[in-house]
């Protein structure tokens, strides 16, 4: 079989999987503090381009099918709309975020009012977390990432609330502070991860767990190409990670391109904008 049928191969056995998705607008969105690598106050941001780019991945995920819930922006917290850093949810249990820094602290009790007025199981975190930033469900299992914000005995807690397997892996670049900024879920058992955010043991249980998953450039990991969401088949990622949409092409997913690059300069990308409701 050559490359060409195999990726038509691999389209014809992908179905997309309809998500119900959680977001919030950047109405208050700028950078006014600096928690990450990506994040300078000196430099200016334009929230109305942000609002925009937002709309653009709000449109392409109605076009896909998906049902896309909103939490109102509260003023003051500007890294609102990064929206997978506001819980974890499965079989519709919400485990809540404690975030490690005062200026986001505020966020995880929004996010659990409404995870709580929207029907979810609210469970209250003891342990420092940051959602979906720091916990990713591949199939049965939840690969779950320390070493900057979310603490590890976090991932005790999480096992216990989900009664699934947790993987712990540690991050060890400042500028992949959350696993979601290194690792990309594709489906139910592949994945796509930059190696060098990793510490050897986290390298050598990626490698034994997933031997096909896509490796991608260091260059395509720095404009968070990796910050990517899919429902098994669309892959949505940063639109200037090009390596990133060769790679996903050839495996037979199909890869849709959005600028996020405003809401880069907070250090977030696609993902970071996309919390999965799973009831």
């Amino acid at each position: 079989m050559t490359p060409e049928e195999s990726a038509a191969s691999a389209v014809r056995t992908r179905t997309p999987i309809t998500r119900t998705i959680l977001m919030c607008k950047p109405e208050f969105f700028t950078v006014v503090y600096r928690i990450n690598p990506w994040m300078d106050p000196a430099l200016p941001t334009d929230t109305s381009l942000a609002v925009a780019q937002w709309q653009t991945l709000y449109d392409t995920y109605v076009g896909l099918g998906f049902d896309v819930q909103l939490i109102d922006p509260i003023d003051g917290l500007p890294d609102m709309v990064y929206a997978a850093n506001g819980g974890f949810v499965i079989d519709g249990i919400a485990y809540g975020a404690n975030f490690t820094y005062p200026q986001r602290q505020p966020e995880g009790p929004a996010y659990m009012d409404w995870f709580g007025a929207n029907g979810f199981d609210v469970r209250d975190p003891a342990e420092i977390n940051e959602g979906e930033g720091d916990f990713l469900l591949v199939g049965n299992v939840i690969l779950a990432g320390t070493g900057f914000r979310s603490a590890s005995n976090s991932h005790e807690e999480v096992s216990g609330i989900f009664n699934r397997p947790v993987i712990t892996l540690k991050l060890v670049n400042p500028s992949f502070y959350h696993l979601d900024t290194a690792i990309a879920v594709l489906d139910d058992s592949t994945i796509a991860y930059l190696p060098s955010a990793f510490d050897e043991p986290s390298l050598a249980i990626l490698r034994e767990r997933y031997p096909g998953a896509i490796i991608v450039t260091e260059e395509d990991a720095a404009i968070l190409g990796l910050n990517s969401y899919s429902d098994g088949y669309n892959v949505v990622i940063a639109a200037r990670a090009k390596d990133f949409e060769r790679q996903l092409r050839e495996r037979g997913y199909n890869p849709i391109g959005v600028d996020l690059s405003e809401l880069l300069l907070g250090g977030g990308g696609v993902k970071c904008c996309t919390l999965e409701l799973r009831r």
